[in-house]
Formats: C-alpha cells, structure tokens, sequence
C-alpha cells in the first residue's frame, strides 16, 4: 500500500489471532478492502472474486503455531489443506475465464514455511528448493500438503503459481504466542520467561518487512512453477534470542533492580521439537535480487521499540 498503487482485498477470518489494530495505517484508504471471509467457504471465494476481478491472489492464510496443532490439529488440516484446496478451486474456475492476456498476467502465489522442510544436524548445509520434505509437527505436515497441492494444481491445470517457503518471521503486531513478542510481554509483565528444553533449537529468523519485500518481488518477477527459499541470514539459538531481548529491556526499559534474564525458566521440551532449521535464500537473491537489509540485532530492537510504545499506550 505505500510503495505501490495496487488495490488490496484483505481476506481474513478474523480468529483469535487477528488484530484490527493493525489495519489502522490502511483503514481509510480506497485501496484497501477488508473481507471478513473464510478460505474454506467456496461461495465467499466465488463472490469476492467476481465483484473485485484479482490479478494475482497471494495465499497467505494459515493456522500456524505449532503447539497449537499438536494439541488441537483439526483445525490446521481445515484451514491449511482445505482451505488451500478451496482458494485454490476458486483461483482456477476464475482464472479459466479471464481474455488471454489476463490469463498469462494472473499469479497464485502460495507462501509457506521452511518447517517442511524438517529437522537439520547442525553441521548440514541449510536447506534449498530441492531439499525433501520431512515435516515434524502437524503444522508442518499441513503446510507440506499445501505445498503439494499448489503444485499439483499447476501441473495438472496449469495454473500459474509461485511458492515461497521462508523461515521464522519476527516484527511488530505478530501475535503473542510465538516466541519473541510472548518473551517481550512476559518479561514486562514480570513473569517467568519460559524456553523449552536446553534451549539450544537453532532458527534463521527474518524481520516481517523483509519478508514482505520478498513476497512481492517473487509476485511481481518470480517464475511461474518456481519455488524461492526467503531467509534472513540470521541463524541463533532460542536462549540466545532470549538473552538479547532481556539485554535490550535491560537498556530501554530497566526494571528496579537486576536484570530481566533472571526471569528465564526452562521447561519441558514439546513434543518432536525440531532441533535446528536454516534457509539458503541464494536463488532469490541471484535471480531476483532480494537479500535481507535487517540483520537481527537491527530487527530485534525495531521489534522490541516498537513493544514499549505498545506497552506504554494507555
């Protein structure tokens, strides 16, 4: 919305983790359209696509904490594989009725996760396009479904899509439940800072704005079939995440006395906790251009900035 003229339909169901809130910098632009519309409901899909006539569809719904699917996964096979079934379905009937020139513009861009991917020894190579799927956890066993529908969808139909599979994102209005903002509030709150394990689980983690470069880049240039990895170049332990967020609160925000790592508690590990994920994001960058401007301690502090206004808003 601020650095191009396109007009956005925002599909969202509005569930736990939606955040109005967020939408307060476009709510009043005629750009922007928010439908509050499920992916899984074909007859809402059909009609938002012949009111508003998409060029491109960028498919970023999904249910995505893993300890979530692994307590309640009906609803990440609902949303993830039926849902991307049904968009898909929708995406295709109105494509097939677009002129010829309309048809070879139009994209489906199908954004997913480097989790299937599954785990890595952490002396191997980070992962690639062509590495095989391995997924852990039903989160990740949903998205590598999804995956394997899109590309089915334009094997068999020939419709034309691009998928990207990026690794942690992390930025302002993310939910609470993963890591770094639950780390953040917990620690304002002066509660126990809870890192499963050891807390050695290694993460390449990408700040939110350099994703969103990314995604419309491969939107606007990628290759119709092809996959990007998007990474940040970031690789870090969870402890050590940990730690930074608890030294940066400890120069913005001190607390009365000591430290905020004093809070750090270890608990159970989760179940089939992958150890380590890594992204080599060099296609992207060869074939379009795109390399990460964050490093992490860069993101971090505009993430953890940002948390204080937050906090400190009546």
């Amino acid at each position: 919305m601020k650095h191009t003229d396109s007009r956005v339909i925002n599909i969202d169901k509005l569930t736990y983790a939606a955040n109005l809130d967020a939408l307060d910098a476009v709510r009043e632009n005629e750009r922007h359209y928010l439908a509050q519309a499920d992916i899984c409901d074909p007859v809402a899909l059909q009609t938002l696509f012949a009111k508003y006539q998409p060029n491109a569809v960028m498919h970023l719904a999904a249910e995505s904490h893993v300890d979530r699917s692994i307590s309640g996964p009906a609803d990440f096979i609902a949303t993830n594989i039926v849902g991307t079934y049904t968009l898909l379905e929708a995406s295709r009937h109105y494509w097939q009725t677009l002129p010829d020139s309309q048809r070879k513009a139009f994209r489906f861009h199908h954004v997913s996760t480097d989790e299937v991917y599954g785990d890595l020894l952490p002396e191997a190579p980070a992962f690639i396009e062509t590495t095989p799927y391995a997924p852990s956890s039903p989160y990740s066993a949903s998205k590598a479904s999804s995956d394997h529908l899109v590309r089915a969808w334009h094997r068999t139909y020939n419709l034309p899509v691009v998928v990207t599979n990026c690794s942690n994102n992390y930025g302002p209005w993310q939910h609470q439940e993963k890591l770094i903002p639950l780390m953040i509030s917990q620690a304002l709150a002066g509660k126990p800072l809870p890192v499963y394990g050891n807390g050695q689980q290694q993460r390449d983690w990408l700040y939110v704005e350099d994703h969103a470069r990314a995604l419309h880049c491969v939107l606007t240039s990628g290759r119709v079939g092809e996959t990007y990895n998007i990474g940040g170049s970031n690789e870090h332990a969870n402890i050590d995440v940990v730690n930074e967020i608890c030294v940066m609160l400890d120069e913005l925000a001190p607390r009365t006395t000591g430290s905020y790592a004093e809070q750090i508690a270890f608990v159970t590990d989760r179940p089939g906790h992958d150890l380590r994920y890594a992204i080599d994001h060099q296609k992207i960058t060869h074939e379009l251009g795109w390399r990460p401007r964050e490093s992490f301690s860069s993101g971090l502090r505009k993430t953890v900035e940002w948390a204080l206004c937050r906090h400190e808003q009546p």
